[in-house]
């Protein structure tokens, strides 16, 4: 067993914390609900960036490169400056929502490049320009274009020109869980000798202005001998913490308090404030910091100045064990051969350890894409705070107040209470959990830590988070809106993961988490089918701009949509409780009904996704597709015949079942057949579920064979939905056939954008009307491996559509993968897709290597667009090539009950 194999097992098995200390810092605390106490809910302008560095948060914190306890009591992060800036760097910048011609947008570089899962070792890289950072150029030229236009990113202001920048690489190494070794490297990448002012921060968060019982922290200079180059820490629970700073810095103290004369102009009560230590250095203020060297926010000061095409080190320790003790340990002090010695075997520790989760079969640059995808996923992770309840007292919405103000948002989450560390969709774009992101995050976080995964979906459907009528919270700009419901789908496969590669379900979890699930799948047929037909709406759910109407909003038609997307979500999530129930019942035959119920839900949604009980179903015959279908007031139905995504999930409603149940349990499966023949209409239209295939197995599916071979020409068609580099989110048939409907006297269409939207929907920021987006093709490569478990070999279709190339299902689920792994690959010219005309990232030694998993990607040229940092989903690429680097069609084909779950990196390399 490697060591840090090791460490997760002492973690999971007995309590050892080596996850209490890791990358938990936001990358941005303005501009969120959190902190937003205005009477509109315009998050964005009521605490700005430039308002960051002078006012202390209310419900967290954010930092560059930064780590934190696992409550976020104490942070450290850097702070730099290139003595030309007009403000310290202590935090990511970027453009609010308002500002970015295509939404938020963070306009910094900056990669994780690598994190064992317990982050006993952890690197990260930024680019820090040598010239003034161009804060307003950025703002006003942005500001100035259109969402037809490209935006104006950092590189093309040119402060990267002639290279004169620094690359900063910051490295941490846990000797224990309680002892974190830092390394910070400055490489000046210019032609000149260059000056840097590097300064790590240690702070606390600020939670003593709460009242509570909440005594103030203290930070002071040193302890005992190393007094001049340590900073002693003290917190009533944390308890001592010492920062040991090797060389001579400067020790500059001040408050984590608010500037109030600058936010507020009211006078502060202390002249040490938040940006007290900016002054002081960028300003030239002295008087800023403490000469009395306390207060809760403290810096170590380095001044350093590089020659051209030279680095510098500066090593840091962060530890409970005191001076005297550290000096004893370590003969003599926190630095030298053994700190060299611990940082240099934690690197090899996570080389080892990967390469027991990379496959041997991938060349060293797809491993080194892997690996980045799985740094992200670790970097991501984010103490997350927020009690709604508080929250709302605090701005006059208390729930319980008669004469309380209305609250801009979430006044009925009331109960909601989050403290936790969580795996966040983008640390600057998105610092906030969202539901249905979190359920696929969990696949590749499955892959390295199975036990945080298990504990990510556990939290959503915690009594703190889970609404009380079932509903599971969708993400902070508003709780109550509607993701699609695929916690039931990451479950079962984390579920079916740990059994594989330990030979024991976690039955005890799984029953709890679905306890928790069939209260969620109620609350969807109780608020989602206004009328009874088990046709689905829902809203966006998540596709966000994809259809013709804002989907949350009251349709310009009046009436409602019966949508294909929200159909065949709850197909898939009936079928997801179905394989949960069949599982429990093998444990405890009171499941058994379960099953039986999940069965005839299924049947009955997946009947009403081809019929909805109405002349106008979902399906449309002539097209071989479905389609939301619009319900007016006046009794009439139409098909909105748009070409996307939401015409595809219907594939991905599928499921291969063995006998198991079937033979254990005759008599309920006489009960279904009965179900059945009462109402043999519900399997009419869809395929057959009794209608064996390989192995004897069962399927469980909207598409029978025929309606499956009609889809999948559309889907494999290079001319609609097949690009290069994946399934696209709207069929590029509409960038000639734009679909129009005439309503109340206004045009409604929808063309086809392989890039960024031209629609104000949602903001403008967000785009499935063409890109490729990584989670849908995950769930249609999972959709492929399971008809192929059930139709074998034997079934082929020509791939691409007209290519006269026939392929298996399993060669068609790898061919899409094998696109959407290209998107990060050098091709043959040397160039990464993903990184579009970025010459610099393209060309550059020192750029070229550091890969940015964007939230969504150019549906013709594959590159990366939305935001640049969202590995959370777009991690799933890891999975992807894992998969297919492992699994053989043979073993495909025997996976049996663990489908297409058999993937484990012991299994031979292919």
């Amino acid at each position: 067993m490697n060591a840090e194999q090791q460490r997760l097992d002492e973690a999971a098995e007995n309590g050892v914390p080596w996850k209490k200390w890791g990358p938990y810092l936001s990358e941005r605390q303005w501009g969120t609900v959190r902190e937003d106490y205005s009477e509109d809910g315009n998050a964005w302008d009521y605490f700005s960036h430039d308002q960051a560095r002078s006012r202390a948060y209310r419900w967290g914190e954010d930092g560059l490169a930064g780590i934190c306890d696992d409550r976020q009591r104490l942070c450290f992060a850097l702070a730099l400056w290139n003595g030309r800036d007009p403000i310290l760097k202590e935090r990511l910048f970027g453009l609010t929502n308002r500002e970015g011609n295509h939404g938020e947008d963070v306009k910094e570089y900056y990669f994780y490049l690598d994190s064992t899962p317990t982050h006993s070792y952890l690197k990260y890289l930024y680019k820090y320009p040598q010239a003034a950072y161009p804060y307003d150029d950025l703002v006003a030229i942005n500001g100035g274009r259109g969402r037809h236009e490209h935006e104006y990113e950092l590189l093309d202001t040119g402060v990267f020109n002639e290279d004169r920048y620094f690359d900063v690489l910051v490295e941490y190494a846990k000797e224990s869980p309680e002892d974190i070794l830092i390394k910070i490297g400055v490489h000046n990448r210019g032609p000149e000798e260059a000056e840097i002012h590097v300064l790590p921060t240690l702070w606390f968060r600020n939670r003593w202005a709460w009242g509570d019982d909440n005594p103030r922290p203290a930070i002071k200079a040193g302890g005992g001998r190393l007094a001049d180059t340590a900073l002693h820490a003290a917190e009533v629970k944390l308890g001592d913490r010492y920062l040991y700073c090797a060389g001579d810095p400067a020790l500059l103290f001040t408050e984590n308090e608010t500037n109030t004369e600058r936010i507020f102009g009211k006078p502060s009560g202390s002249p040490f404030v938040k940006d007290g230590i900016g002054r002081c250095v960028v300003q030239g203020e002295p008087g800023a910091v403490n000469p009395q060297h306390t207060g809760t926010k403290a810096a170590a000061h380095y001044r350093l100045s590089v020659p051209p095409g030279k680095s510098k080190t500066i090593s840091l320790r962060l530890t409970s064990v005191a001076p005297e003790a550290l000096k004893a340990s370590y003969n003599g002090g926190p630095f030298g051969k053994h700190f060299e010695g611990v940082m240099q075997a934690r690197r090899d520790e996570a080389d080892a350890f990967y390469s027991t989760v990379v496959p041997s079969s991938l060349d060293a640059d797809a491993a080194n894409v892997m690996r980045q995808a799985l740094a992200g996923m670790m970097w991501s992770k984010q103490f997350y705070y927020f009690d709604v309840n508080r929250w709302l007292e605090e701005r006059g919405s208390d729930p319980f107040c008669p004469a309380r103000k209305p609250a801009p948002r979430n006044g009925h989450w009331h109960h909601l209470y989050n403290a936790d560390v969580i795996s966040m969709p983008d640390k600057w774009e998105y610092p906030w959990y969202a539901a249905w992101d979190l359920a696929f995050h969990v696949l590749p976080l499955s892959l390295i830590d199975p036990a945080f995964a298990k504990q990510q979906l556990d939290l959503m459907l915690r009594e703190n988070y889970m609404h009380p009528n079932g509903q599971i919270p969708a993400y902070e700009w508003n709780f109550g809106d509607v993701n699609p419901p695929v916690h039931a789908w990451a479950t079962i496969f984390t579920y079916r993961l740990e059994k594989e590669r330990t030979g024991k379900g976690d039955i005890v979890w799984l029953e709890r988490c679905f306890q928790k699930l069939s209260l969620n799948f109620t609350w969807w047929l109780n608020r989602k089918d206004r009328a009874g037909n088990n046709a689905f709406e829902g809203g966006f759910l998540g596709l966000d701009n994809i259809g013709v109407f804002d989907r949350s909003a009251p349709l310009p038609t009046g009436g409602h949509l019966e949508q294909a997307d929200g159909t065949a979500w709850m197909a898939i999530f009936s079928l997801n409780m179905l394989e949960i129930s069949i599982e429990l019942a093998l444990h405890n035959v009171a499941y058994g009904d379960m099953a039986l119920k999940y069965l005839q839900h299924f049947c009955s949604i997946a009947s009403a996704t081809i019929h909805a009980g109405s002349d106008t179903g979902m399906w449309d015959e002539d097209d071989g597709f479905f389609y939301d279908v619009l319900q007016t007031p006046d009794g009439q139905a139409q098909r909105l015949k748009v070409r996307s995504m939401v015409g595809l999930l219907p594939l991905c409603a599928v499921t291969v079942f063995e006998g198991e149940f079937r033979e254990k349990y005759p008599e309920i499966m006489a009960r279904f057949h009965g179900f059945l023949e009462a109402r043999p209409e519900l399997t009419s239209f869809i395929h057959d579920p009794g209608q064996t295939g390989c192995a004897g197995r069962r399927l469980g599916a909207i598409l029978d064979e025929t309606k499956l071979r009609r889809v999948l020409s559309r889907m494999l068609d290079e001319n609609e939905f097949l690009s290069p580099f994946g399934i696209r989110a709207l069929s590029r048939y509409h960038a000639e056939h734009p679909y129009v409907l005439e309503a109340g006297g206004q045009s409604y269409g929808v063309g086809y954008l392989p890039g960024e939207s031209d629609s104000g929907m949602f903001g403008g920021n967000s785009n499935w009307r063409g890109p490729i987006w990584m989670p849908v093709n995950a769930l249609i490569i999972r959709a492929l491996l399971q008809y192929y478990m059930y139709y074998g070999d034997d079934f082929t279709v020509e791939c691409p559509t007209g290519s006269g190339r026939h392929l298996t299902l399993y060669q068609i689920a790898e061919e899409i993968t094998r696109r959407l792994a290209s998107m990060f690959l050098r091709g043959e010219d040397g160039c990464r897709p993903v990184n579009g005309g970025a010459q610099k990232f393209q060309e550059d030694p020192h750029w070229c290597d550091c890969i940015q998993f964007y939230e969504y990607f150019h549906g013709d040229n594959g590159a990366g667009l939305g935001a640049s940092h969202q590995t959370g989903w777009t991690g799933v690429i890891a999975r992807a090539m894992h998969l297919f680097a492992t699994l053989t069609p043979e073993q495909a084909l025997k996976g049996g009950k663990t489908g297409y779950f058999k993937m484990q990196g012991d299994l031979p390399a292919k």
